[in-house]
């Protein structure tokens, strides 16, 4: 699976250090308060973990899976909701935890929803930021890096639901999403 990556972006430490800066900065921001940390699946999910432990504040949890990438390198353009949050956010902060923000589509459509259903207020802390790929205009609150345009894996973030368990975000190789018989990947250390 190493043999994947091109190069190492943001390593396991950069990672850690990004969450404690973010949940220190997100616990001063809410002092007092209980935001609702909504989690988008699966790619947000070590990023919500790291980032929550790193908050001195009470702080609810909840979790969304919304996709525009279907499984592809390149976002399809139609968002899908495929898991609802099940708490009520009228009245509430809402801290929307991503993995990564590219065109955008996918967090307008988080944040329309959940100024619909009333929510007081809406901040967004993403790991990554791909300010290149933007195709609607959003912003990103919390930001951990500014990533290249490039594709990439690791620490929750995948292609077709392998590589979210590699601690760091590297560069996939084109060479393995080019490649007509990707049914090889999963015999690939």
């Amino acid at each position: 699976m190493n043999n994947d990556i091109e190069r190492v972006l943001y390593s396991e430490a950069d990672i850690a250090a990004a969450a404690q800066r973010i949940g220190a900065q997100l616990a001063q921001d809410y002092a007092g308060k209980t935001p609702i940390l909504l989690s988008v699946l699966k790619g947000a999910i070590l990023w919500t973990v790291d980032v929550m432990r790193a908050m001195d504040e009470y702080a609810e949890i909840e979790f969304i899976d919304v996709s525009s990438y279907h499984g592809g390198v390149e976002s399809a353009g139609t968002i899908t909701l495929r898991t609802d949050l099940t708490t009520d956010v009228k009245g509430r902060d809402i801290i929307i935890l991503e993995d990564i923000v590219d065109t955008g589509r996918t967090l307008k459509y988080m944040v329309e929803l959940l100024e619909q259903r009333g929510a007081a207020s809406i901040k967004v802390a993403s790991l990554l930021d791909k300010k290149e790929g933007r195709v609607v205009d959003i912003d990103v609150d919390y930001i951990g890096f500014d990533v290249p345009n490039e594709f990439v894996v690791g620490y929750g973030l995948d292609y077709k639901d392998l590589y979210r368990n590699l601690p760091y975000v590297g560069i996939l190789k084109p060479a393995v999403y080019t490649a007509e018989d990707s049914a090889t990947l999963n015999g690939q250390d």
